[in-house]
């Protein structure tokens, strides 16, 4: 049971009435246990207003976008585009074609380290990562050193889990030519400060990419106040359909950076011997986009911002912080990374025993589901000296009682697992 000092500060709650946006939240699952989904971090879910707007772009609008003139084309190419102008506001762009659609973070950042990195990066220079990083921002940049004989540095991080500022001069110079940095980590929480990290990039002379896969769906951002120059995003993290995800990048820099991938749509004129590009944003939108996925994003922006950024972000951090009190009262459980005031909506953490991959299956069996692994973070748990944790991510769906009933499920788990303490009865023969 709950401490009594253990409480939560209901003011900051979203109504529960929310829950009822969110047809997959309604069902129980092994045995009639209502459904508590905790991996909001891996894969969020999606309102009725999403899945009904890409359910009508399949049942009214569906075309290819920017190449018929009959109505079906003209329709989805209006609503493809509107949803391009709602992740502009969204992400406070300068301009829409600054954002272009691709098929999630991923897809993003490789084709800034292909695209740029190719065109920017050479023997000698550096590329700045830290241990923290998800694979997706680290492995596209060690294909980038290992294609131009370029450096990987990092940035250490506290013995809490944060970016080690006071040392980030012993790592960024003349020769930095990015920095690629999380915003919030998928496995501490930690939370970023990219203002400062892209000033300080700029100073340097580099530029500065932002994985926003875990930020987007719960921070307000304006990359213009950051002063960032490329960001990343996943639809299916913040509400929205999967394969579709957003590139960010200052006008300047995608106008010199040349087409990553080539074929229809990213072409202004094509010869049997050469071709010229098209322009922003179709430069970087080859072949058939992701429409439906898309449009789908859009209502996704729509109903995010409807609620508002930052009373999703009271509303996770106030059931993080009860989540990160009642689970420090449990005997063995370490939860990684900083303290509540510097993390987002997620907590990690690790038990002597059982295994994380145990945990993860002993509390499916009451109805919750978590992430338990490396995350993709993998350097990081090397790191750390742990092969796996459990990780609980929290969203605008989620609730106390949902916390309550994971630290339950957690505390008894514990007790399965600890020893009775009895002592072994000496026989008669034995001294």
């Amino acid at each position: 049971m709950p401490l009594a000092e253990t409480t939560i500060d209901t003011s900051a709650l979203l109504p529960e009435s929310l829950r009822d946006d969110f047809p997959i939240l309604q069902q129980t699952v092994h045995g009639e246990r209502p459904l508590v989904f905790l991996d909001s971090a891996a894969s969020s879910q999606r309102p009725r207003q999403v899945i009904d707007a890409v359910t009508e772009v399949y049942e009214r609008d569906y075309a290819n976008v920017h190449r018929g003139i009959h109505v079906l084309s003209e329709r989805a190419s209006d609503a493809y585009e509107l949803a391009r102008g709602k992740v502009q506001k969204f992400l406070g762009a300068k301009y829409d074609h600054e954002c272009i659609f691709t098929g999630g973070t991923t897809a993003s950042i490789n084709a800034v380290a292909r695209s740029w990195g190719d065109a920017n990066v050479a023997a000698g220079d550096e590329i700045l990562l830290n241990p923290m990083e998800h694979h997706s921002n680290l492995v596209p940049w060690f294909q980038l050193a290992e294609r131009t004989d370029a450096t990987i540095k990092h940035i250490p991080l506290t013995d809490d889990g944060r970016l080690d500022l006071d040392r980030l001069d012993e790592v960024l110079s003349e020769r930095t030519k990015i920095l690629a940095v999380t915003q919030v980590s998928n496995t501490l929480g930690t939370v970023n400060p990219i203002a400062e990290l892209a000033a300080r990039a700029h100073d340097a002379g580099a530029v500065i990419l932002i994985d926003a896969a875990q930020s987007a769906p719960h921070l307000a951002i304006d990359v213009q106040q950051l002063d960032v120059d490329f960001l990343a995003l996943s639809g299916h993290k913040m509400c929205g359909p999967s394969g579709v995800g957003v590139l960010y990048g200052k006008q300047d820099l995608l106008d010199t950076m040349p087409p990553f991938m080539g074929g229809g749509s990213m072409i202004g004129n094509v010869a049997l011997d050469g071709f010229t590009s098209a322009g922003l944003p179709a430069k970087f939108e080859a072949g058939t986009p992701p429409i439906a996925q898309a449009i789908g994003l859009g209502a996704a922006v729509d109903y995010l911002t409807e609620i508002g950024l930052d009373r999703i972000a009271a509303h996770e951090h106030a059931l993080m912080e009860y989540a990160y009190a009642r689970l420090s009262e449990i005997e063995g459980l370490k939860i990684l990374g900083p303290a509540p005031e510097h993390r987002a909506g997620l907590v990690s953490f690790v038990l002597d025993q059982p295994h994380a991959h145990d945990i993860a299956q002993l509390v499916d069996r009451h109805g919750i589901a978590v992430r338990a692994g490396h995350h993709c973070t993998q350097p990081l748990h090397d790191l750390l000296g742990i092969t796996a944790s459990t990780r609980a991510s929290f969203y605008l769906y989620n609730t106390p009682g949902e916390v309550d009933t994971l630290v339950d499920a957690i505390s008894q788990i514990v007790s399965m697992f600890k020893p009775s303490g009895r002592k072994r009865r000496r026989k008669p023969d034995e001294a």
